[in-house]
């Protein structure tokens, strides 16, 4: 069954309430918080008494870490949705949040990595969790790799929204992972269902939080303008092949 057309992306919301002006409001707030945030935790989180100043990467690796769970959700969400409906807005959606996913977790990872060094010697060990983060950073450069050379736009779709049904399934082991199988370079859980209560000191718990929230907000403006630039791709395409 072929995939519905996209139509034309919306100006305006009921009420007359201007998309561009929101978007841009929302990049204005992020970019406020952001600033903010940077002097949260360069001038006002404490030291961890063990590794110092260090310690201050965990504000950028772990936020960066949950977003990108996030937008391997949407990604989860928006294929199942394709697969259901063929409707193409779906899949422009499931391929933006798979590149900001890839993105972010390509930062996890080399975050994790300059935390690792100083800390515990070396770059890169095979802990179970980087493992199953690396995992998870192949599955998703597999699905853009399907995208880039499927035979074909409907053909890539398809086989991609599989990917991305299948390869969501490593998130959840990425984060049990910690549980599963304890270790001495990822012992704690900070956020979460099973986040350990008194992780984290009361300021650098707030600290923590408020990096989370910046970097949620971001991870909707980029998703947002992705998306959006997504769909005007495929709608030249279609006026090109018209």
């Amino acid at each position: 069954m072929a995939s519905k057309p996209i139509s034309a992306v919306p100006s305006k919301v009921a009420g007359g309430l201007d998309l561009s002006l929101l978007k841009l409001a929302l990049l204005a707030v992020g970019a406020v918080m952001m600033l903010t945030d940077l002097a949260l935790i360069f001038m006002w989180v404490p030291a961890e008494r063990v590794t110092g100043n260090l310690f201050l990467i965990f504000y950028f690796h772990v936020p960066l870490a949950m977003t990108s769970f996030l937008a391997f959700f949407v990604t989860f969400v928006s294929s199942a949705m394709y697969l259901w409906k063929r409707n193409s807005k779906w899949d422009a959606l499931g391929q933006a949040s798979a590149e900001v996913g890839v993105l972010l977790i390509s930062l996890v990872l080399i975050t994790g990595s300059i935390w690792a060094k100083p800390a515990n010697g070396v770059w890169w060990t095979w802990d179970p969790r980087l493992t199953t983060s690396l995992i998870l950073w192949l599955v998703y450069i597999g699905y853009l790799m399907v995208r880039a050379y499927a035979a074909n736009p409907s053909q890539a779709a398809r086989f991609a929204s599989v990917i991305g049904l299948i390869g969501f399934l490593d998130v959840p082991i990425v984060y049990f992972s910690a549980v599963w199988w304890r270790n001495a370079i990822h012992p704690n859980l900070y956020l979460g269902p099973l986040a350990e209560p008194d992780a984290l000191a009361p300021q650098m718990q707030n600290g923590f939080m408020f990096s989370m929230f910046t970097f949620l907000v971001l991870l909707i403006y980029v998703l947002w303008e992705r998306t959006s630039i997504r769909i005007q791709e495929d709608q030249v395409k279609a006026l090109r092949n018209a």
